[in-house]
């Protein structure tokens, strides 16, 4: 898996914006082929920063999606957020907690 993270900083004002526009990049992205999923997560302990990671099946696929969309989707969004840096990663390993269901 491949996941592409950006860091960024965003004033309270302008979260609603945010969240709209991150909806409209996910709308995008899902119908793009090899998407997985979006996240939004606040930084902990660091005043108004956030971020998000688009996790995707390959670069490859990540890649086609930012040409065809990025700019695009850039001129469309509504929010002012300040990058604060992009990261792309590889996923290595990955454990999911299982819940029992109680009676």
């Amino acid at each position: 898996m491949f996941i592409h993270s950006v860091l960024f900083e965003i004033k309270p004002e302008e979260i609603r914006a945010y969240r709209k526009d991150c909806k409209m990049w996910a709308r995008y992205a899902g119908k793009a082929k090899g998407f997985i999923r979006y996240l939004t997560i606040q930084r902990v302990d660091f005043k108004n920063q956030y971020g998000s990671a688009y996790e995707w099946k390959t670069k490859q696929d990540h890649e086609r999606f930012m040409k065809k969309f990025h700019d695009w989707l850039v001129s469309k969004s509504q929010a002012k957020v300040k990058v604060l840096g992009y990261y792309n990663l590889k996923s290595q390993q990955e454990t999911r907690a299982v819940q029992a269901r109680q009676a």
